[in-house]
């Protein structure tokens, strides 16, 4: 089978510069590692190497061998018959026993030795002079002396090959990182080649690039491939320089958790947030609305706690669909008077996807008319059973008004804590995450900061996304001035060049000029929409695409109607469409048209969004275009269902089925140097180059592989067609007898049945 020289390199444990210097000395036109090596050019290296058995040795095993074979004497120029060529990596070389030139030949001294400047006529020496010269009869001795290099000791060919012999070649790396938009300057840099020959290795892959161009990550992993290199695609530009430390457990310390507070509108989040803290948040935003995030500590006898709170849940998700993970826990709030409420039941859908731990707090119980067993009831249905009632839900009756069972509220959360066993290492480099960030008039760019990992100090070079400063000072959520932060801990920061986005991952560099590199090149990759960790989100075109991994494959999906019913018509409909092949998980549904937080929630989860007799609002529109989002519409239930169905089919692992294309009658047979060739008529079909065939003998199958050769006359042909004459060539079988059948077909990918 031809296969690219580099992937030949690779089976025989080799690098592919020697395979490729190989083919050169035994005659064979291979420029360069992309070009495809047939059968016989693969046969031929493996016999000069010893390996007719297909026995793979290691580099360094290669290199013993040829230095410690016997070494063949030169023969003359006059007799280039009776010389074979060497065989560097032959283990069982022997000592060659060609027979002496007619013509008078010179004893050669030892390779070190001064050569003859007089030289009788044809003779070659082993090695080039060195002494200096100039004009013609310096060329003279060069062209005489060839392109022949000084041989290496053993000691120097095993430094080689380890990279670290002085003046040898470069070091080729064996592994890479690389992120996608890289250039083939970069490229090269990190392959320790010159650009000039990956630019030519590209145009034989019939690619036009210049020294600047940005790369495909298909084309990148394919040149490091040829330069016997193994990517590593990293997700953002400096995240080599940035790679998570591992923390000892000994150095692990328990850190206080961070709470975010969600729930429906006007069920009293912040209201409750203010009564914890015991301040008036509440009364200084407009309408008793929260506008912004919030961050908040709060110490408790038992500890501390951060609690986050967010615009409802839009913002928790739009940091996760960032890749950012700032909570431990989530407080849900539902008022006792007015009970489960559409924002509820979206805030648990997205907790829920998140995979974060729940604690129900249901508030106003202060009000006459409030039915706390009416909300235990309604939210059991989402899958929150109460403890009380066997679950594993803990819920807390509080009223933030009165003040009631706040106390209780707060050892719970430190329960579930103590429970998640949270910890961090505060002696290592800062990393978190970016809560808000604003731009403020008088100080500038102001941005709130929760600490993961470490400790964040006053003069440390920040890294958020693709923004970079240096921290000129920092405020705790009282605002009072601080010098430090540890672990969990929010903060607003002082010192960046631009305004980062929420749910940017922020680190601490060393070198200010690092950050400012990092940040320059993250900069550029976001205009070119190249940024690698914007994620590519499932389509119902690229399914087969996207999701390969594992035995069990899962769609995601989000449905919204006009009317209740329809929703469960449809969301039961496409959740009987899972088998143990595929399996389709509705993670939210609901009435009314397609809202902006439907998209952020598909975003974050690779969710595609189904909607039956609704319509999408202009900010859904901005952000589906935005995060990439597929939003399909439909009037008819069935044609959502088949939609998804097909979608669903192409997740599958196609199968394969031989589809016959024609036959054809050995008439005569011709002998070449390269094998029998089967004169045979076509009787039905077409013959193809690239078919595979079976030879019948009397409906006995006698072979069944690949043709090799199809001919009409002399000249290649891609087809042979009914009642045409051809030659048919086939590697690797020889009892060809007259009024065989050769039948040729081709393999079809046939897309698999959910219910076969």
């Amino acid at each position: 089978m031809n296969k690219r020289l580099f992937e030949f390199a690779k089976e025989l444990n080799l690098p592919s510069k020697d395979i490729l210097d190989r083919c050169k000395k035994l005659g064979f036109a291979v420029p360069s590692q992309l070009t495809l090596v047939d059968d016989k050019i693969q046969s031929e290296i493996r016999k000069d190497l010893g390996l007719a058995d297909l026995v793979s040795i290691t580099p360094m095993e290669a290199a013993i061998a040829e230095v410690m074979a016997p070494k063949k004497p030169v023969a003359s120029a006059a007799a280039p018959a009776a010389a074979k060529p060497t065989t560097s990596f032959r283990p069982s070389a022997k000592p060659s026993t060609a027979a002496p030139s007619a013509v008078p030949t010179a004893t050669y001294p030892a390779p070190k030795a001064v050569v003859p400047r007089k030289l009788p006529t044809g003779a070659k020496p082993p090695t080039p002079p060195k002494s200096g010269g100039h004009g013609m009869a310096a060329n003279r001795r060069k062209a005489a002396a060839g392109p022949a290099k000084p041989e290496m000791t053993v000691e120097e060919k095993l430094k080689a090959l380890e990279g670290n012999a002085e003046g040898g070649e470069a070091k080729i790396l064996t592994k890479i990182k690389i992120s996608e938009g890289i250039t083939v300057s970069e490229l090269a840099q990190k392959l320790n080649v010159k650009p000039g020959v990956l630019i030519k290795e590209m145009f034989d892959l019939k690619i036009l690039a210049t020294i600047n161009q940005r790369l495909d990550m298909t084309v990148a992993e394919t040149l490091a491939g040829a330069h016997d290199a193994e990517v590593e695609v990293v997700p953002l530009f400096g995240s080599e320089i940035l790679e998570e430390e591992i923390d000892d457990p000994k150095t692990l310390i328990s850190r206080p958790p961070v709470v975010t507070i969600m729930g429906h509108v006007d069920h009293g989040k912040t209201l409750l947030l203010d009564a914890i803290r015991k301040t008036k948040v509440a009364e200084g935003e407009a309408g008793g609305i929260t506008q912004h995030i919030g961050a908040y500590q709060v110490q408790h006898e038992k500890g501390l706690i951060t609690f986050l709170d967010t615009p409802g849940h839009e913002a928790f998700t739009l940091m996760r669909a960032r890749g950012a993970k700032a909570t431990d826990i989530v407080v849900l709030v539902v008022a006792a008077d007015d009970g489960v409420m559409p924002q509820t039941l979206e805030a648990i859908d997205h907790a829920k996807e998140a995979k974060v731990p729940i604690i129900v707090a249901i508030n106003k119980i202060d009000k006459p008319e409030a039915n706390p067993d009416r909300v235990k009831t309604q939210v059991a249905e989402r899958g929150l059973v109460p403890e009380e009632w066997g679950g594993q839900t803990i819920f807390v009756e509080v009223s933030a008004k009165k003040r009631m069972n706040l106390e209780k509220l707060l050892e719970m959360i430190l329960l579930q804590a103590e429970i998640l066993e949270l910890k961090a290492n505060p002696n290592r480099s800062p990393k978190g995450v970016v809560l808000e960030a604003r731009l403020d008039k008088g100080r500038g760019t102001v941005a709130t900061l929760l600490v993961e990992k470490g400790t964040l100090k006053v003069g440390d070079n920040l890294l958020a996304g693709s923004t970079y400063g240096r921290v000129k000072a920092m405020h705790d959520d009282l605002g009072r001035l601080v010098k430090t932060a540890g672990p969990a801990t929010p903060v607003e920061v002082l010192g960046l060049n631009d305004v980062p986005q929420a749910g940017d991952v922020f680190y601490v560099v060393e070198d200010a000029k690092v950050a400012r590199e990092i940040s320059a090149r993250r900069t550029e990759a976001m205009k070119d929409n190249r940024l690698v960790g914007a994620m590519k989100h499932i389509t119902l075109d690229n399914l087969f695409e996207q999701i390969k991994e594992g035995q069990i494959k899962e769609l995601k999906v989000i449905v919204k109607g006009d009317v209740q019913g329809s929703v469960e018509a449809l969301r039961q409909s496409l959740e009987k469409l899972s088998t143990e092949k595929v399996v389709l998980k509705v993670i939210h549904s609901g009435t009314g048209n397609i809202v902006n937080s439907d998209i952020l929630l598909a975003s974050a989860s690779n969710a595609i969004v189904v909607g039956f007799n609704v319509k999408m609002d202009s900010n859904g529109k901005a952000t589906a275009e935005k995060e990439d989002v597929d939003v399909r519409v439909y009037k008819i239930i069935y044609d959502a269902v088949e939609d998804v169905r097909k979608a669903m089919e192409g997740l599958l692992e196609p199968v394969y089925r031989q589809v016959v294309i024609g036959r054809a009658e050995i008439r005569q047979l011709f002998s070449t140097p390269k094998g029998t060739i089967a004169g045979s008529m076509v009787l039905s079909g077409k013959l193809t180059s690239k078919s595979k065939v079976k030879v019948y003998r009397k409906d006995e199958v006698l072979y069944e592989g690949p043709l090799t050769s199809l001919r009409r006359f002399k000249d290649d042909v891609k087809e042979v067609a009914t009642n045409y004459e051809c030659g048919i060539g086939v590697d690797g079988f020889a009892d060809l007898q007259v009024g065989d059948q050769i039948e040729a077909y081709v393999l079809e990918a046939v897309a698999q049945k959910l219910i076969d």
